[in-house]
């Protein structure tokens, strides 16, 4: 195993937790579920998630044959590192990269040393259900290629996509448009202002050979659904809008909404808080009567039945009505105080 290494020294609080027992009892948790992960395919999960599992904003998670392990809090000593390195051996003798991401934006703070550092800018490809995703633990941005804790909903796309067209919203690599197109859709829109994050989503969709039903805009994604929905693409106050492809009015019968917490643009802004009615009310004109919108809210303190109402009230004023919802809830993987996991998933089937 290569082990990264780092030079600061644990703090008190640091020091207080026994990095072998919570890891050791991490593990004990999920036996049923590295079991059956194994069973389908799966070689990517998070075992263990500290802020519920008692090392608050460590999290390490298995990434095909590789440990990645984050802090987001604090700095990892080199003791600790080794104590936990001593853990993961023993469940797989993979490479473990360390990111340390305490400092300011998340962003990777910590240099790795010669065969972690060519390991952790290298392309992997793991599995999640038999599907292949393509993997780097460091690159240009600053998260995996892959969240683990939307699996459940690559799930749900899955099942439920077969002869059907998706349009998926915020795209990142695609791992929703990739299981819709393993589900069978005939049909997959995938948007994205990346175009880092799109060129990742074509190799997913190449390595199992779906590319021919999958679709890449690289779009801001206010003047990608306002033109999908048929309505004016206008922009904030005093703001002039960049050039944008153009796109075609479109109804999809399945669209899946996971914007992320803040982001501004000329075009408009995401707040997930405040407005996600400015996101979903385009996206929904988007799906056809009897389709269904899956939508994301990954901020802790918005309530979830609250949310539930509003996205209710949205689909009404619209003169349309919800006709079935189903919660999406994470898997056993992503532990959350009371079941009440931050990340909230809701599929709306609307006519």
């Amino acid at each position: 195993m290569t082990t990264p290494t780092s030079a600061s020294i644990a703090t008190p609080e640091q020091a207080a937790i026994d990095f072998t027992q919570v890891l050791a009892d991490a593990f004990t948790q999920r036996e049923d579920f590295f079991a059956h992960a194994k069973q389908h395919n799966t070689d990517c999960y998070r075992v263990f998630h500290g802020t519920v599992e008692g090392a608050n904003g460590l999290n390490i998670d298995r990434y095909g044959d590789a440990w990645l392990v984050q802090s987001f809090h604090e700095t990892l000593s080199e003791q600790q590192l080794a104590q936990i390195s001593q853990v993961l051996i023993k469940h797989g003798d993979f490479p473990l990269v360390y990111n340390d991401r305490s400092q300011k934006n998340s962003r990777v703070a910590n240099n790795l040393v010669n065969e972690a550092q060519d390991y952790a800018m290298s392309e992997q490809v793991m599995h999640e259900n038999g599907i292949a995703f393509t993997t780097k633990l460091r690159h240009e941005g600053q998260d995996p290629l892959l969240f683990l804790d939307m699996r459940i909903g690559r799930e749900y796309v899955r099942q439920h996509s077969n002869n059907k067209t998706v349009l998926n919203l915020f795209s990142y690599t695609c791992g929703i448009g990739t299981a819709a197109a393993v589900g069978g859709a005939k049909r997959v829109m995938n948007v994205d202002f990346s175009s880092f994050a799109l060129a990742a989503g074509q190799k997913n969709a190449a390595l199992n050979q779906v590319d021919s039903v999958c679709e890449f805009v690289q779009s801001d994604a206010f003047p990608a659904l306002r033109q999908l929905a048929g309505l004016p693409v206008g922009g904030r106050r005093n703001q002039k809008l960049p050039k944008f492809p153009k796109l075609a009015k479109a109804t999809f019968d399945l669209v899946f909404l996971d914007p992320p917490r803040f982001a501004k643009s000329a075009f408009g802004v995401v707040d997930l808080i405040n407005d996600y009615q400015g996101l979903f009310k385009p996206a929904m004109l988007t799906t056809k009567p009897g389709g269904t919108i899956v939508c994301c809210n990954n901020v802790a303190k918005v309530e979830r039945q609250s949310w539930l109402d509003s996205l209710v009230r949205c689909v009404e004023k619209q003169g349309r009505k919800v006709t079935h919802f189903e919660w999406l809830d994470c898997h056993q993987d992503f532990p959350a105080f009371d079941d009440n996991h931050p990340l909230k998933i809701v599929a709306l089937t609307i006519n």
